[in-house]
C-alpha cells in the first residue's frame, strides 16, 4: 500500500507541477521600478543572500513572487536536482527543507531562515 501511496503522488506532481509552473509564468508580478543607481545599491544589499529552493514547490514560488515585487536579485539555488546545493542546505542549514534563505553577513555569519511567510517578512522588513 505505501508503495501505491508513492507512486500515485509522483505521478500526481508529474502532472501538476507544469500547471503551478505555467500558472507562475502567467501571472509574474510587476516589480518595483528604480533608478540604475538605486537597483544597483540595492543589488549590493542583496549579494549575501541565496534561496534554496524547488522550481514547482508553492511556497518557494511565493517567496519568488515576493523576491519579483520587489525587484530583488538574489541567487536561486535549485536543492530539487542539484546535489552541491542540496547538500549545503544539508550540511549548513541542517535541514532537507525549502525554501531557505542563507543570510550571509560582513563578519562571515551564516543564518539560514526557512518558512516562506518568515523569509517574506524578513524580506520586507530589510528591503523596502
Amino acid at each position: 500500500m505505501k508503495l501505491f501511496f508513492r507512486y500515485f503522488f509522483k505521478t500526481l506532481r508529474f502532472f501538476i507541477a507544469p500547471i503551478i509552473l505555467l500558472w507562475d509564468t502567467l501571472t509574474t508580478p510587476k516589480g518595483i521600478q528604480r533608478s540604475e543607481q538605486e537597483q544597483h545599491e540595492m543589488d549590493q544589499k542583496t549579494k549575501n543572500l541565496a534561496l534554496y529552493q524547488f522550481k514547482s514547490c508553492p511556497f518557494c514560488i511565493k517567496v519568488r513572487r515576493q523576491i519579483k515585487r520587489q525587484s530583488l536579485t538574489i541567487e536561486l539555488l535549485d536543492a530539487q536536482h542539484n546535489q552541491q546545493h542540496r547538500d549545503e542546505l544539508l550540511n549548513g542549514g541542517g535541514e532537507l527543507k525549502v525554501p531557505c534563505l542563507r543570510i550571509a553577513n560582513a563578519t562571515s555569519d551564516v543564518t539560514w531562515l526557512y518558512e516562506s511567510n518568515e523569509i517574506i517578512k524578513y524580506l520586507k522588513e530589510n528591503f523596502s
